[in-house]
């Protein structure tokens, strides 16, 4: 039952990374790959999220499986962000590389903790 729910989870977030990445990239309309950055940082806030959620309890492995190991691998994309970044280092952007991972690890991380943050708060 986990592996399906791993399954599941990691098909619609794969879907789901691929309409709302592209979507994001169309919009910027620029040569820096906000979707991306956009993806990874939405997914860290669902991350964060669901480790409120389940703070002082244990999800059951099908749970965990669906929501975190499945929805959230596959929507986060940290394989194409090394990929994108090596990308600008290749291309010379060395500048550019380097404020991407520098943005996507602060606010990803801010992300995190806000998931944690907003979902404490709204369960008072």
């Amino acid at each position: 039952m986990t592996i399906l729910a791993i399954a599941l989870g990691g098909a619609l977030g794969s879907v789901l990374r691929y309409l709302v990445g592209g979507a994001v990239q169309r919009g910027s309309h620029a040569g820096f790959p906000f979707g991306t950055f956009a993806v990874n940082v939405v997914g860290c806030l669902i991350v964060g999220v669901v480790m409120q959620l389940h703070m002082n309890t244990e999800p059951s492995p099908a749970v965990r499986g669906l929501l975190v190991v499945g929805f959230c691998g596959g929507f986060t994309t940290f394989s194409a962000f090394s990929s994108e970044t090596v990308g600008l280092m290749y291309g010379g952007e060395y500048w550019k590389a380097l404020v991407y991972v520098l943005i996507t690890v602060v606010l990803c991380l801010s992300a995190t903790m806000m998931g944690l943050s907003l979902t404490r708060a709204l369960s008072r």
